[in-house]
């Protein structure tokens, strides 16, 4: 039941367009901590999945501090609302037996049932490669991580998005040394066949933006979206004519970016959800967290805040409608936890 829901809803959202005359808003229904007692310091980079109607997954990478070798792959399941204690799912231990920090995963369940994790294991996300694990029962247990393809890094970040005909799209990014500097681009990784085997499509490969982590939306006609984190102050975007196979080039939003990471979604109803740090480069830039929403792509309006603070890290979040139409958001908190918001959406006609 859960998977034809979730293929009614990609469908929907792949071809709707909001009513100009309908207007929403979002009410923040509940907020839960994940981790009653964290087996780890540090915790950050969390990814929100619902597997069935009302059961949720929440992996996030947690150790003594980000890039430290026990940096490992953490996965909670909620049950009647609360949260389990999380399950070690991986330690990055390379073919060689050396063992690596591992980093942001991405939970994703394909219009066929098949329950992935992806995840990166290295040094730095400079050196680091992707892994992915799959599971065949609702993540209770996962197979051995496999290493994926050469220059196939896996969703970065944020989640992939499945086609109407099932190619599936998954945002990536490489981080890499230069001669001139430390250079950030974006591109996308993309199946046809479940998940097997993968491709590469670049995205403005010469752009002068730095730009990493980029989450997709769904515009309708074979048109997409994605939004990117930078280092220029502001978040960037690029669009898509023909689903997702070529890409014009990276330009600026009127959005701020602290350089941290975002994550957006297309709801059922044809609106577009951002979650993001409204405010740009410097002390305190993810202190703030706030919901976003817009009917086109590009003009936005800022309609919650998630945390207001004048100190704290509240950042990388995660995003999701669940199969009843409600939205939920993962994301970290202080470090030291992951924050799990439930969000209604109201909708009106004008």
């Amino acid at each position: 039941m859960i998977k034809t829901l979730y293929f009614l809803i990609a469908l929907f959202s792949l071809f709707s367009i909001a009513d100009t005359s309908a207007q929403i808003s979002l009410v923040k229904i509940s907020e839960t901590m994940v981790y009653d007692s964290p087996p780890f310091k540090e915790c950050h980079a969390s990814s929100i999945l619902e597997v069935t109607p009302n059961q949720f997954l929440i992996a996030a990478f947690g150790g003594s501090k980000e890039g430290k070798d026990d940096v490992s792959i953490w996965l909670s399941h909620s049950d009647k609302n609360e949260w389990k204690a999380p399950q070690l799912i991986d330690r990055g231990v390379s073919l060689h037996q050396e063992l690596f920090p591992c980093w942001n995963p991405v939970l994703f369940q394909s219009q066929a049932g098949t329950l992935s994790l992806f995840y990166k294991v290295g040094p730095s996300p400079r050196e680091w490669w992707g892994m992915v694990k799959t599971s065949d029962d609702r993540g209770n247990t996962w197979s051995e991580g496999k290493r994926l393809a050469q220059d196939i890094l896996g969703p970065i970040k944020n989640k992939p998005v499945q086609l109407r005909d099932g190619t599936i799209l998954s945002p990536s990014s490489t981080e890499t040394r230069t001669s001139e500097g430390l250079s950030w681009k974006v591109h996308i990784e993309k199946s046809t066949n479940d998940g097997r085997s993968w491709t590469k499509i670049p995205v403005d490969p010469t752009t002068e933006f730095d730009v990493i982590q980029p989450s997709i939306l769904l515009l309708g006609e074979n048109r997409l979206q994605i939004l990117c984190r930078s280092r220029n102050n502001s978040l960037m975007q690029a669009f898509s004519e023909d689903n997702g196979n070529s890409w014009g080039p990276v330009t600026r939003t009127d959005l701020p970016n602290p350089n941290a990471g975002t994550d957006a979604i297309t709801l059922s109803n044809g609106y577009h959800l951002l979650v993001y740090n409204p405010t740009q480069n410097g002390k305190n830039g993810r202190s703030k967290l706030s919901v976003a929403l817009s009917q086109t792509g590009k003009d936005w309006e800022e309609v919650l805040f998630l945390e207001n603070e004048k100190k704290g890290e509240f950042s990388y979040p995660a995003v999701i409608e669940s199969a009843d139409g409600k939205v939920h958001i993962s994301y970290t908190y202080n470090r030291r936890n992951i924050k799990h918001v439930v969000l209604e959406i109201n909708e009106r006609m004008d």
